[in-house]
């Protein structure tokens, strides 16, 4: 019970790695307050959250609406005394439309897509970041943690998505830039592929995987649960060190080697930075995965070296 007596809010937590995280942050011991646009399965993470002897709040928010996230606060300063120690930035309605659309160019889809994908997530981030972040200066601690992806570095699934996925690290970069003197640490956290019901049911479920599907499913196939981030978020908040790692972009991979996790069902994280790993999704290179040592990594400055845009 490491984070007995803890607040948390963990926003779109219905399903994916948003139930992922507040499963495992419930497990530690924390109050979580889980958000989603739908009561039924809302209730479902709470009942799963009860049935590990974990204590959830859900709360019927949808992330565009501003009134919705300004009550969820409300009801927090009046429950818990206005005491907040963690928020977790996850909200994403953006999945659907990403796999209704691969293949196409921006200008031959819909624009309506950057709201499905960047207002719930970017937009919403940045919300409940203000009104997490009033209750934590307050209190002179706190952490945020925006979920995010490799997309905020490279090109990928489509021009929304990736803007979106950048500004989310830089949201998480700023605001440290800020909150940092108050004692409070923003970071973005990047997972590895993940194996959420939607990836299961789009990506993993195809038995003869044609098209766009083949591309990941070799990805996803040996991807993490959606509860690894939460048992990275669990050990963060407890780091004696953490402000030394605020604004930065942590990936689940480099958290799980700093504590020495492994996944919820005992498989290793894969390190997507590894030379072992890299050697081995080459099809002409595979072979050599077997002798490369997997403690060599690619330093991270070459990472953002080659995606350079000067």
């Amino acid at each position: 019970m490491a984070l007995s007596g803890s607040i948390c809010v963990v926003t779109g937590a219905s399903r994916g790695i948003g139930r992922g995280i507040a499963l495992q942050l419930s497990e530690a011991g924390a109050t979580v307050y889980i958000t989603g646009r739908k009561e039924s399965t809302l209730k479902k993470t709470a009942a799963e959250v009860k049935e590990r002897g974990g204590n959830c709040v859900p709360v019927i928010c949808d992330s565009t609406k501003d009134k919705d996230i300004e009550d969820l606060f409300e009801q927090i300063k009046r429950e818990q005394n206005g005491r907040l120690d963690i928020l977790v930035n996850n909200a994403y309605a953006g999945v659907q439309e990403i796999f209704d659309n691969m293949g196409k160019k921006f200008w031959e889809t819909d624009p309506t897509i950057w709201d499905s994908i960047n207002n719930t997530g970017l937009r919403g981030h940045y919300f409940f970041s203000v009104y997490a972040s009033r209750l934590m200066v307050a209190q002179g601690q706190g952490l945020i943690v925006t979920i995010s992806s490799f997309g905020g570095l490279q090109y990928l699934f489509n021009v929304p998505y990736g803007v979106g996925k950048a500004a989310c690290d830089r949201l998480a970069a700023d605001m440290a830039v800020e909150l940092k003197r108050r004692g409070v640490a923003s970071v973005s956290l990047w997972p590895g592929a993940v194996q959420t019901e939607l990836v299961s049911e789009l990506v993993l479920a195809k038995e003869s995987p044609q098209g766009i599907e083949s591309k990941f499913k070799n990805v996803f196939v040996n991807g993490e649960t959606t509860e690894m981030s939460g048992k990275c978020i669990v050990h963060l908040a407890q780091d004696k060190n953490l402000m030394e790692l605020t604004g930065k972009v942590l990936m689940t991979c480099d958290l799980a080697r700093r504590y020495g996790l492994k996944d919820i069902d005992g498989r290793s994280v894969a390190d997507y930075t590894s030379m072992k790993f890299l050697v081995s999704q080459s099809p002409y290179l595979s072979w050599l995965s077997v002798v490369v040592p997997s403690f060599i990594r690619i330093p991270r400055f070459m990472l953002t070296l080659a995606n350079s845009h000067f």
